[in-house]
């Protein structure tokens, strides 16, 4: 779902995405079909002028996921080593 409205309306939808989903930037980029730096540059300085409340909400999940990051990357790893280990196994059976 592509995301063309001007800058400042475009902070808000992120925002908002961010705020209802606790999502990272990764995700909603992803969701929206932008890139990572402009959902951050969107969420990190438009959107602290445009809706402040806002801004907060999503500062503090961005913080959030920030702090978890390392998690996710190990677990994101395991996973991938997990499923080469399968396919080995399903080769030699």
């Amino acid at each position: 779902m592509p995301l063309k409205p001007q800058p400042e309306q475009r902070a808000v939808v992120l925002g908002r995405y961010i705020a209802e989903n606790k999502a990272t930037v990764r995700s909603a980029a992803g969701k929206f079909g932008i890139s990572k730096s402009t959902v951050h540059k969107d969420v990190s300085e438009r959107l602290k002028t445009e809706n402040p409340a806002l801004y907060l909400q999503v500062k503090d999940i961005l913080e959030i996921n920030k702090r978890e990051r390392h998690i996710r990357g190990g677990l994101a790893t395991k996973k991938k080593y997990l499923e080469i280990a399968q396919r080995k196994l399903k080769k030699h059976t």
